[in-house]
């Protein structure tokens, strides 16, 4: 289970596996997607076998400025809630380590970093970073080699809903700010616990509900006009940033993807909201 980090600028919260699925909006199903064959993309309903590509179309568009853009719409906030989530996988040396939806190397890149730390200079380090973009992964690719982060790393092209991985592969799985994007969660889940070794821990850190209502208000005007703003004036594309708000509104709850994460098979399921859930960092185990 997360236990709360009292450094960390978070309200703590957690959830037993056995949650039951709090109520979706009418035509909606608990993960977001709609019923009757499509999938949430936004604020609209598309065939879920058109998502994946829409997503990608998304994602070489904003590749470019995407750091940057992060920072401006976060405050540089997402870095400390990267860094939450290292301090929770506390990565150890000969641990083989998934991050998928990881393409720009955010991720992978602190969980080198922590892994030296731990072991020294040189400790044995195993990062994989699956993503589906093939712009992002380059990207990444570009990043750790201007840091010469040559070894350690192994970048792979895959869909989370099918990963390229054998069973019991991974002693832990991450994914940071890309389940939302995914055409079927539960079919991301399962794959995730597919691959890990029994043992194994699974992170996901994501958008989420805001536990206060007054805060909650504030923070959906302003991302509803703020993401398509910026993405016109840095990245010259509002269109991509105004998905990018609409689908963090239609992401499932905290009890909702705790629950999911329940029927998947995993065990202690938990998380932990920062910054009054605005984000939500869940946990679970393969035991």
């Amino acid at each position: 289970m997360i236990e709360p980090d009292p450094s960390a600028p978070v309200s703590a919260g957690e959830a037993p596996s056995d949650v039951p699925p709090a109520g979706s909006p009418a035509g909606e199903a608990a993960d977001g997607t709609a019923d009757g064959g499509l999938a949430s993309f936004g604020y609209r309903d598309v065939p879920k076998a058109e998502k994946a590509g829409l997503v990608r179309d998304v994602f070489e568009s904003v590749a470019p400025r995407y750091d940057l853009m992060n920072d401006l719409m976060s405050g540089g906030v997402h870095r400390l809630w990267k860094n939450a989530l290292i301090d929770v996988v506390n990565p150890r040396p000969g641990e083989k380590l998934l991050d998928v939806a990881g393409g720009t190397g955010d991720i992978a890149f602190r969980l080198l970093r922590r892994v030296e730390e731990k072991g020294g200079e040189g400790a044995a380090a195993d990062v994989t970073v699956c993503d589906i973009n093939a712009a992002m992964l380059g990207m990444g690719r570009d990043r750790a080699i201007n840091r010469g982060l040559l070894r350690g790393l192994t970048w792979t092209t895959g869909d989370a809903e099918k990963l390229p991985f054998p069973d019991r592969s991974f002693d832990a799985y991450t994914i940071a700010f890309g389940l939302r994007n995914v055409t079927d969660i539960d079919l991301a889940l399962g794959e995730a616990f597919r691959v890990l070794k029994p043992g194994g821990r699974y992170y996901c850190l994501e958008f989420s509900k805001v536990t206060s209502a007054p805060v909650g208000r504030v923070y959906d005007a302003y991302s509803e006009r703020a993401l398509p703003f910026f993405g016109r004036i840095v990245a010259r594309d509002a269109e991509s940033y105004r998905y990018l708000h609409e689908s963090i509104r239609r992401f499932p709850s905290q009890r909702d993807l705790a629950a999911r994460l329940g029927r998947a098979g995993f065990t202690q399921v938990a998380w932990r909201n920062m910054t009054l859930g605005v984000v939500a960092l869940h946990s679970g185990w393969r035991i």
